[in-house]
């Protein structure tokens, strides 16, 4: 069994809307930011047929796979690297459009690593971003966060959350030279596998939970563990509507699609 979370099962609503958002042109030179395993990079690729993309992530393990996948599906005008965005020399003014999912959140200096990002871009290309809403909007994270910590605990460490606020990320973004930035509400669950047994070994390769118990006595853990089964048991589905079409472990969720232009 790989290590690797699967966040494309787990996204595969929201990548529809993200994917719908991006827009990728035949001829566009498209840029990922925090591509992971790399499928929003190669549906930018199968897009811009004369174009290219290119997927920047941190994690080598994640990467391999991405090239390994992408070798598989013949994808020629693809190309992966392994970087940081906030500080990585980007060749200026080279891309027509930058794209993340949930790949923006973390960044140590946010103005910093935009106005990196936008020396990337040429004038008026185009940002598309899916980031999450406030933490209490999203299911996954407070239900499951409770369930390993018995109680509600305000997490420390790198914020996932960190964009959910548009007042905020506008600011950021204006500071980092975009304009036209806009807001679209994405409202769908995530889908952490067919079954609880699955979604609890899914949810155990996140690193927010994964701390969460590496912090716990032995007595302490298991009783953690049984917790969340038991939640995981009460979001299971057999499915049949429009938001969980397949069945198995699904939390609500919320977040948003950002779109800005670089400036002139």
């Amino acid at each position: 069994m790989s290590d690797l979370f699967d966040y494309d099962a787990e996204l595969r609503l929201h990548n529809e809307h993200f994917r719908t958002a991006a827009r990728v042109g035949s001829g566009d030179r498209v840029l990922d930011i925090g591509c992971g395993t790399g499928q929003s990079t190669r549906e930018a690729a199968r897009a811009a047929v004369t174009g290219s993309a290119l997927g920047i992530d941190l994690s080598a393990p994640m990467l391999e796979r991405a090239r390994r996948l992408s070798d598989e599906q013949g994808l020629a005008n693809i190309t992966y690297q392994q970087a940081d965005a906030q500080v990585h020399r980007f060749p200026p003014t080279r891309f027509d459009l930058c794209i993340s999912r949930f790949g923006t959140m973390f960044f140590a200096d946010p103005v910093a690593a935009f106005t990196n990002i936008g020396r990337a871009l040429r004038p008026a290309a185009r940002l598309v971003l899916l980031v999450w809403q406030e933490r209490d909007r999203n299911e996954w994270a407070t239900a499951i966060r409770q369930s390993l910590t018995a109680a509600s605990v305000t997490p420390h460490g790198p914020d996932p959350f960190s964009l959910a606020d548009p007042t905020v990320t506008e600011r950021i973004l204006a500071a980092a030279g975009f304009a036209e930035v806009g807001f679209t509400d994405v409202h769908e669950p995530v889908h952490y596998g067919p079954d609880s047994a699955t979604a609890f070994d899914a949810v155990l390769r996140l690193w927010e939970f994964k701390d969460l118990l590496a912090n716990l006595d032995a007595t302490g853990a298991e009783q953690a563990r049984r917790r969340l089964r038991t939640t995981l048991d009460a979001h299971h589905t057999d499915g049949g509507d429009a938001h969980h079409t397949d069945g198995g472990v699904y939390f609500d969720s919320r977040a948003w699609i950002v779109t800005a232009r670089r400036r002139h």
